[in-house]
């Protein structure tokens, strides 16, 4: 069963919606789901709970990309609302690229990006995707922009920290949790 809110943030504070996702086909169709839910074209959250299993944040700003935060990709990646975001982050099968993949690796043999000794605390990165083996399933765990509600009073370890009744606990950390548990 899933749960599914829109959180519109107004000059007045926080304003709550349940939403039907019965629509909802791609991100483009949740990104203009939230858009139509945003007062004066202000930041939109949209809270998506699969029971216990997983949820995820979607950011969407007037004229940004949006940014998505899953708390278990693999998870997410087995229903159907979890797959339109992880398909966003990780890329569908049908995204697979080998060439794309074999030209991003160094002579060295490590990705762009990456250190030469492997370790990924010595690479700086404010977005995580976990990236499947070739044609494989997504890796269990996080995905997406951490820091997706660090300037709303949320930060990175708080997030990556919650499990259950997760979107309760941001929407305490927002102070918005009232108004997200009149919609519940």
């Amino acid at each position: 069963m899933y749960f599914a809110a829109l959180l519109a943030r107004t000059e007045d504070g926080w304003e709550a919606s349940d939403t039907e996702l019965d629509d909802v086909e791609s991100l483009a169709d949740l990104v203009e789901l939230a858009r139509e839910g945003s007062v004066d074209d202000d930041m939109v959250l949209v809270f998506i709970e699969q029971e216990d299993a997983w949820f995820g944040v979607v950011r969407v700003e007037e004229l940004e990309d949006p940014r998505i935060y899953v708390s278990d990709a693999a998870a997410a990646a087995r229903s159907s609302y979890g797959e339109i975001l992880t398909d966003e982050l990780l890329g569908s099968d049908d995204d697979v690229d080998v060439e794309a993949d074999l030209e991003a690796l160094d002579l060295d043999g490590t990705e762009d990006g990456e250190s030469e000794t492997g370790d990924p605390e010595d690479t700086e990165s404010d977005v995580v995707a976990l990236v499947p083996a070739q044609g494989g399933p997504a890796v269990a765990g996080p995905a997406g922009d951490r820091q997706i509600l660090v300037d709303l009073g949320m930060t990175e370890k708080e997030l990556l920290g919650l499990d259950s009744d997760a979107l309760s606990a941001i929407a305490e950390a927002l102070g918005a949790a009232e108004i997200l548990e009149a919609v519940r």
